[in-house]
């Protein structure tokens, strides 16, 4: 399963492309808010971060017009750059306009199976269904991750499926059981993978017992 981080934060960026494991960035507009700057500054620092993996980015309109001007846009800023659409109506039209122009996109803010098989009928080379705010309205999120799973397994399409809305491990340790293709994690979450208090405590005890041993090499 690959790892993409979901942040505009290039400081947490380059933290997780340190640890060889990054394979992807998606952002949106309330992550770019956050950052309080400019929005081509922050872009533009991110695809030189990582200028050989995909970089999603999301567009502000919401008819097709608008989609397509300002995704043409966003896709000349790099080969690596994801177009970001919506689950609408004209989000749709737009998948398709920009998968005959060759230009990938990641369809967002998906949250039942249908709007996810619309997408991908659509040609949208990502879909992002957000389980965390499923999870929030007392649905089970990761129930629709299985549900597109076994769709895609149905019908061959290339879609992957991009896991996104992570809150904790067991979101990314589920989504790699499901058989997800991708899961967009935030970089707290990414650090909480690699801790375990079984962990701490042995190297604790290592560490402890080497102090014992005689005329150490190093």
């Amino acid at each position: 399963m690959k790892f993409f981080i979901d942040t505009a934060d290039i400081n947490e960026i380059r933290a997780a492309n340190e640890l060889k494991i990054l394979d992807g960035v998606t952002t949106n507009p309330t992550l770019i808010a956050k950052t309080g700057r400019p929005f081509m500054e922050v872009v533009k620092e991110i695809l030189e971060e990582i200028p050989d993996k995909p970089v999603s980015l999301e567009v502000a309109s919401t008819d097709y017009e608008g989609m397509v001007k300002e995704g043409e846009m966003l896709a000349q800023l790099g080969k690596n750059v994801v177009i970001k659409i919506p689950i609408t109506i004209d989000g749709l039209k737009a998948v398709k306009y920009f998968e005959y122009k060759g230009i990938k996109t990641n369809v967002t803010l998906i949250f039942s199976p249908a709007q996810a098989l619309l997408a991908m009928k659509a040609g949208a080379s990502y879909i992002s269904p957000f389980v965390g705010r499923l999870d929030d309205i007392s649905h089970t999120g990761m129930e629709l991750i299985s549900q597109i799973r076994t769709i895609i397994d149905n019908y061959g399409f290339n879609t992957e499926i991009i896991v996104a809305s992570v809150r904790n491990p067991m979101h990314v340790i589920e989504s790699a059981l499901i058989g997800a293709d991708i899961a967009t994690i935030p970089y707290k979450v990414i650090s909480q993978l690699v801790k375990h208090p079984l962990t701490d405590i042995g190297l604790e005890r290592f560490l402890k017992d080497w102090e014992s041993v005689p005329e150490k090499p190093f």
